[in-house]
């Protein structure tokens, strides 16, 4: 057994954040949902915002990726799945692609399913995401993680979906279980009525541009307010959709009447005896629907009255960028393709209301319209529905259904100079082919009559009816306040404190490390040269850690220190070894305003413990406004993290307490895997005990 000191060095600690909650309060929907999936928790113990849990999800979904997890699982050592009812495997990605290297990847991974008894769904069944609902495996309040960012679907049914990482699904296919951090839930009210002509995709294309400032970075989101019942289902999941776009890790609609309905509809097409989809589940989930306390805390509110809505675009090249449909065909922006296409927009409601608009019209002459339904189900209600004859004899070129161009697979990418409108979920500079065309999302409506017309336009203007002015939007951000104070010296008073494994330090403290910048990249951080090149020694990725960063980070620091920088920490590329250097210099811990989400995940795979305080940032930055222009600078001050308390104490260079945060739980199944050397570790670990 390792030292408590030589310990450190080779686990490092676990990112957490300061809560900023009354502990007494009641739970929230995702922290009841992420209770109900949590195991090993000690007796008695309500999760909340903040909190490392051991989780075993309901199910998890790869795709095109599941050949990269199971070599991963074959790896660490595993040979069979822990519950191969547990585990789904679909094929939609490059369904274009019959290259003799992509056949045997999809056969690959289809033998592997059949041998280890996992379903399986080929390519052409449709996307994954649409899989997982219309056959069950994502249901009202579940919790379902895919290897794909846009799990956040799932929360248009009421599930809590939220994305993981290649290393996360292999360990849920070897243990059945990995870990995840709650995190901040930010209440987002829906007012007023939606005006006629407006859709799911305005609502969200409207939330990611009013709200640009990372109001909801990294949180999960609960819909809530009086305007939600009126959605559909099919809005409510292209909103869920689409809250990957806005930044935050899930989004959640309430399991309501409407949800209810929708699932009694679904039960006459699947029939009686679908396995997960039938009189049982429906009947229990009416019996137990899982709602937030009445006293429920939420990190932060934003609201929206959808009655001063209008046809909403984002663009060109960016989900910040929301503009009304009415102001941007006064610009008379020529396209050349269109696009109904992907998991956001492609379901039968999406298809039929392109139809209409596109009914006894022709594509405009230059433009290429590309139609591919979400699944094979839809492609068939469409057809019967006669929208999909609609759109083809209008002049739409049909694709298999699957991801295909939103993802920059397969026929209709964007050439130089091109200009597209899609009703998919990203429009990042290159996404959808080449770098120096632009993009633009919008309403499968919009979308349709743009490709009619030629530019960007209304479907008003197709229709022959007055086109909606866009209004000033009504919206409101409310950053909750706590309901004691968490920030004060006294912060520990009345706290229960959690326990730690035989081993584990009881505390980490070092000197603070100031890293004054926001967004420093994984680049900055571990540069690209070093990437794939497998032959870098520990030592070499010491001497490089952050010299893109700072030429001089080297000589100004020294093992033990615990560097804190600004806001994003660790954005850019997904590369492990962002975190790897920083544990090859001994640092014991990274705390930040915030993170990437990914270079949380890697941390934590890898043993780096991180710290999300910005109040400290925001303490940091006045104490030292004077030297800005220092990108590395020793303080003086230290940090000290009490783990069973889960309290930071900070102090100045004069030994004063400067601050005392709360902090989220660092729970034993955590501690586990950090002393393990992560989450690959962790997992060879339990096949040994096994």
């Amino acid at each position: 057994m390792f030292s408590i000191n030589t310990r450190i060095r080779i686990q490092r600690s676990a990112r957490t954040f300061a809560t900023s909650r009354n502990s007494l309060a009641g739970q929230n929907l995702i922290e009841k949902i992420v209770q109900k999936y949590s195991v090993g928790l000690p007796a008695n113990k309500l999760v909340h915002s903040g909190d490392y849990v051991s989780i075993s999800p309901a199910h998890v979904m790869s795709h095109d990726n599941s050949w990269p997890v199971a070599l991963k699982f074959k790896g660490l050592g595993a040979k069979k799945v822990k519950n191969n009812r547990q585990i789904v495997n679909t094929l939609d990605h490059d369904v274009q692609n019959k290259s003799e290297k992509n056949v045997e990847k999809y056969e690959n991974i289809e033998n592997f399913a059949k041998e280890q008894g996992i379903d399986f769904y080929p390519a052409g069944r449709g996307i994954g995401h649409q899989i997982m609902i219309e056959e069950g495996y994502a249901f009202p309040g579940n919790l379902t993680v895919a290897s794909d960012s846009h799990s956040n679907t799932y929360g248009g049914i009421g599930a809590l979906g939220t994305p993981v990482v290649r290393t996360d699904a292999a360990a849920i296919w070897a243990t059945g279980q990995t870990w995840w951090q709650i995190p901040p839930v930010a209440n987002v009210i829906l007012e007023g009525k939606l005006p006629k002509g407006t859709s799911g995709k305005d609502i969200i294309v409207a939330l990611c541009g009013l709200f640009n400032n990372d109001e909801v970075l990294n949180h999960a989101i609960e819909f809530t307010g009086e305007s939600v019942k009126e959605l559909s289902i099919d809005y409510r999941l292209t909103i869920a959709n689409m809250t990957t776009e806005w930044g935050a890790l899930s989004g959640v609609f309430p399991i309501d009447d409407t949800l209810i309905n929708w699932y009694n509809k679904r039960l006459l097409r699947v029939g009686p005896n679908h396995p997960r989809i039938n009189n049982q589940t429906l009947e229990k989930l009416i019996n137990n629907k899982v709602v937030a306390d009445k006293d429920a805390f939420y990190a932060k509110t934003l609201r929206i009255d959808l009655s001063t809505l209008s046809p909403y675009i984002s663009g060109p090249n960016s989900v910040k960028i929301g503009t009304s449909v009415d102001k941007l065909s006064e610009q008379d922006i020529k396209i050349n393709k269109a696009y109904l296409v992907s998991c956001t927009n492609s379901r039968l409601s999406d298809i039929k209301a392109a139809a209409d608009v596109v009914k006894d019209n022709k594509i405009a002459p230059g433009v290429e319209f590309y139609i591919a339904a979400a699944s094979s189900e839809v492609q068939k209600d469409a057809e019967l529905d006669g929208a999909w004859e609609t759109l083809i004899k209008a002049g739409c070129k049909p694709l298999p259904a699957g991801c295909g161009p939103c993802i920059g697979l397969g026929a209709g990418l964007l050439k130089e100079g091109e200009v597209g409108i899609s009703a998919t979920n990203r429009n990042f500079k290159g996404r959808m082919g080449s770098k120096d065309a632009l993009a633009y999302l919008a309403s499968p409506e919009v979308v349709a009559a743009s490709a009619v017309l030629g530019k960007i336009a209304s479907p008003e203007e197709v229709l022959g009816e007055s086109c909606k002015k866009s209004n000033e939007v009504k919206k409101t951000v409310i950053i909750n306040s706590p309901k004691n104070d968490e920030s004060s010296t006294d912060v520990s008073e009345g706290s229960s404190a959690s326990s730690t494994l035989e081993g584990f330090p009881e505390s980490i403290e070092g000197e603070i490390v100031f890293c004054d910048a926001d967004n420093v990249n994984t680049d900055g951080i571990y540069p690209g040269k070093y990437t794939y090149q497998d032959d870098v020694s520990r030592e070499k990725m010491a001497e490089v850690c952050m010299e893109n960063y700072d030429s001089e980070f080297g000589s100004k620091t020294k093992a033990g220190d615990i560097i804190v920088s600004g806001f994003n920490f660790g954005t850019g590329s997904s590369r492990e070894q962002a975190a790897t250097a920083i544990l090859a210099r001994d640092i014991k811990l990274v705390a930040a305003g915030s993170f990437s989400n990914i270079f949380g995940r890697n941390s934590i795979n890898n043993a780096l413990l991180t710290l999300e305080l910005p109040e400290l940032i925001n303490l940091l930055r006045k104490e030292f406004k004077d030297s800005e222009s220092e990108l590395t600078r020793r303080t003086g001050w230290t940090l000290k993290w009490d783990i069973p308390k889960s309290i930071v104490t900070i102090k100045n260079d004069k030994g004063e307490i400067v601050l005392t945060n709360k902090v989220g739980e660092l729970g034993t199944n955590l501690q586990e895997i950090i002393i393990e050397g992560g989450l690959e570790g962790w997992v060879r670990a339990q096949l040994k005990k096994e």
